[in-house]
This record gives structure tokens, sequence and C-alpha cells, in this order.
């Protein structure tokens, strides 16, 4: 099971209050009797961020070798980009 703690603990306690939980891993925060956000140690997000990394070249790396890719000038490139930015902003 996933550890929890109410938000009102560390407010009373500090970060203290997860020194005991995060050692079995992330620990979700509760207020207003939700989930609202999620701690983990530094080193178990630095993991994380390098498995999403691999992924993402392992996948790039797939696509590539699939040909799903296409060849595009730098100003190319960055007219499509701000056009797609332009259509999130409208």
């Amino acid at each position: 099971m996933e550890a929890t703690i109410p938000a009102q603990e560390i407010k009373r306690r500090g970060i203290s209050a997860l020194n005991k939980d995060l050692a079995d891993g992330p620990v979700w925060v509760i207020s207003g009797n939700e989930p609202k956000y999620v701690v983990l140690l530094a080193e178990d997000f630095r993991r994380l961020r390098h498995e999403a990394f691999v992924r993402g070249c392992l996948q790039s790396e797939a696509e590539h070798k699939a040909g799903n890719f296409k060849y595009v000038s730098p100003e190319e490139l960055m007219r499509e980009f701000d056009e797609a930015t332009e259509s999130d902003e409208q």
C-alpha cells in the first residue's frame, strides 16, 4: 500500500513527518480529503527522470527506424512551432 500523510501533519511536524515513510517509497500528501501531492526522495526522482529519458530515446530510435520522421530546416521547424503555439493560445 502506498503511504499517505495529511498535509496538516506536515504543517505540524515539518518535513520530518515524512522521513520514515519515504524510506519505503513515495508518499502521497492528502489535502481536503484528496491526494494533492507526491513527495519522493531526490534519488528516486533522478532515477524516474532518467528512465523517462531513456524510454523517450528508445521510442525516438524506433520511430526513426520505422521511417516516422521528416527532414525540415530550422526555419521551417520554428514556423511549425510558432503555428502550433499560436493555435494553443486561441
